[in-house]
């Protein structure tokens, strides 16, 4: 009687075991996997400028913040530029003041001298040209005597018209192109050494957000090209998981909708909510063919975010979420 019990336990426990075992093939046949990985914003910070790199801040796997410094890049060329063109900013803002301040005093008390001393050359050239004309009406002088003292008279009065416009130039300073044209230059040289003074500020790359330095590529003493990235960083928060997702897994995909993926890399499960579906199919991940009269599958990317920031995710990760299988 107990061989027969223990037997009929026996055969209970095998069938209970079917049982369980048959169950999770089918549970396990009834839902599909849906592999991604982790992708994080990179930034690669360059400068605009050339040069040996004079110091670097970080190192990799260094967290930084917004602002920090990140390295300098050495240019003395620049330098000796900026020296350069300051120079030509000074020449420009004195000729500038002085087409603004007029003519100095004594340069213009001497052309008023001058002035005066040319009508007291009329006055007297007048006068000798009205007694030259009284003693040529009395027959006492010639004719030419009284030609020569006219064309004196004539030349003293353009001499004073002369000296009067010298003065009066004078007395008006520079003209208003000359002062226009002086201002130019000013502005001019002006924007140059303010081009030059942004490339020098360039010379210092600094932290554009919060992150941790991925790659250092360049080190101290290098020569560096205009636009050469030295530091990568990875940005913080911005940790998506990026699915290729076949198209006959959309249905139970819906921007919004939240999941429950499992990350190996940190042994546990993390919560995830769809953020975009491509709206453009990206390649066939299974072709149809004509024996079973299937279609084309077609593979959409679908984002994922994390619901939380506080997640260690980083680069590469892999991430697997389960949906149904919709064979089933």
């Amino acid at each position: 009687m107990k061989k027969t019990n223990i037997s009929l336990i026996v055969v209970l426990v095998l069938l209970i075991s079917i049982i369980i075992f048959v169950g999770y093939r089918w549970g396990r046949q009834s839902r599909v996997q849906m592999q991604g990985f982790v992708e994080v914003a990179t930034l690669r910070l360059s400068s605009k400028i050339a040069g040996r790199i004079e110091k670097v801040f970080v190192e990799e796997g260094d967290s930084v913040s917004k602002g920090d410094t990140l390295y300098i890049i050495s240019t003395p060329e620049l330098d000796a530029k900026l020296s350069q063109v300051e120079a030509i900013l000074s020449g420009a803002k004195a000729i500038d003041e002085k087409a603004n301040a007029g003519t100095r005093k004594p340069i213009l008390h001497s052309a008023r001298d001058m002035w005066q001393k040319s009508k007291v050359g009329v006055t007297l050239a007048r006068q000798t040209y009205d007694r030259v004309q009284r003693l040529y009406e009395e027959g006492v002088v010639s004719a030419q005597k009284r030609d020569e003292a006219h064309a004196s008279l004539e030349a003293a009065r353009a001499t004073e018209r002369a000296a009067k416009s010298q003065y009066l130039l004078a007395v008006e300073g520079a003209s208003n192109e000359d002062k226009a044209a002086a201002k130019a230059q000013v502005e001019q040289a002006q924007s140059v050494v303010e081009e030059v003074e942004r490339y020098l500020a360039d010379r210092v790359v600094y932290a554009p957000t919060d992150g941790v330095v991925a790659t250092v590529v360049a080190n101290e003493g290098e020569i560096v090209g205009s636009g050469y990235p030295v530091v990568t960083i990875t940005e913080d928060n911005t940790a998506k998981a990026i699915f290729n997702t076949p198209e006959t897994l959309l249905p139970q995909i819906v921007c919004g909708k939240h999941f429950e993926a499992d990350v190996p890399a940190l042994g546990r499960k993390v919560g995830f909510e769809v953020s975009h579906i491509s709206v453009e199919a990206d390649y066939a991940t299974q072709s149809a063919t004509s024996a079973r009269g299937d279609f084309d599958i077609r593979t959409f990317e679908v984002k994922m975010r994390p619901l939380s920031h506080s997640v260690p995710l980083r680069a590469g990760m892999s991430v697997i979420v389960e949906l149904q299988n919709p064979a089933k």
